[in-house]
């Protein structure tokens, strides 16, 4: 089977089917998850930080967006017919999150596109910001070529900002990106940027760990994987991929105590009905959650 179709397994051993989300079934669900309400609230805080001059344009669509999406995407358009100059960037980011709201991504990545597009050429923050949903829109519309397209230019804009948050952030919608188009080496250096700009990203960290450990890195997912606990220890997906980690690694005693672990933290999430599915299969030798993990992760 195709890497791009397994890797989305990468914490989601077990992951039950029909999982509602904006995303392609092709990316991983650590990431579809987690990067979807941290989409949204990048979305939220672009609305409040690209710069406008009129403040009127501050009221109306994007007080009203999350009430009325669709009233909003009205209003939005209205604002655009009329919109000159620099107005244009906060009439079409709010058109944007109207349409992403909606579901309408290909449209929401056209919005922030042109919202994009209108921003002062030296207005990094706000291209960056502007550039970077646009290219999570691709992602969502299942466009990952065009995604990586977009987010080039935003991570340049968010280095000439000095935005490294952003950076990194722009770094891991590359991973997923890449790993949509079958390019796990591409994505692992992505996942290496995303550290190196914000080392204390635990998320990066930890979907790095996932990604060496599809690839059979184990050495390096072990590290990986150590870090993110370090950073993120209370996090029932570090647990969880740690105790797959350790099984396919040997080290079942260690597989046992990350998986119980997980019950602990968060004994309603899904991580932790996987780990329990896990634990029910430790036999006396460990072969039979050995094989069940082994299953998860045949690349």
């Amino acid at each position: 089977m195709p890497f791009s179709l397994l890797l989305p397994l990468m914490l989601a051993q077990g992951d039950p089917a029909g999982i509602a989300s904006p995303y392609v079934s092709a990316l991983p669900r650590e990431i579809v998850e987690k990067k979807a309400a941290q989409d949204r609230k990048r979305r939220e805080e672009a609305a409040q930080s690209v710069a406008l001059p009129a403040p009127r344009s501050r009221a109306g669509c994007l007080g009203a967006v999350e009430a009325d999406p669709a009233r909003s995407a009205e209003v939005a358009r209205q604002a655009l017919a009329d919109a000159t100059g620099h107005e244009r960037v906060r009439a079409g980011l709010c058109l944007g999150v109207a349409l992403s709201d909606l579901g309408q991504w290909s449209d929401a990545r056209e919005a922030f596109v042109n919202a994009r597009d209108a921003a002062a050429g030296d207005d990094h923050p706000s291209r960056a910001r502007l550039g970077a949903m646009a290219g999570n829109a691709a992602l969502a519309a299942g466009q990952p070529g065009q995604a990586l397209s977009l987010l080039g230019p935003a991570a340049s804009d968010a280095q000439a900002a000095n935005d490294t948050a952003l950076t990194a952030s722009i770094a891991l919608d590359r991973a997923r990106a890449l790993v949509a188009l079958n390019q796990p080496d591409e994505a692992a250096a992505a996942l290496a940027q995303a550290r190196a700009a914000e080392p204390d990203f635990a998320q990066a960290w930890l979907l790095s760990a996932t990604l060496s450990r599809r690839q059979n890195k184990l050495i390096e997912a072990q590290a990986q994987i150590e870090k993110a606990a370090q950073l993120a220890p209370r996090d029932p997906e570090v647990g969880l991929e740690a105790g797959v980690i350790a099984m396919l690694s040997g080290k079942e005693e260690a597989a046992r105590r990350s998986w119980t672990s997980v019950l602990a933290m968060a004994p309603q999430s899904d991580a932790a009905a996987t780990a329990k599915q896990y634990l029910a299969q430790l036999s006396p030798d460990g072969q039979g959650a050995r094989a069940a993990v082994k299953a998860a992760a045949r690349p």
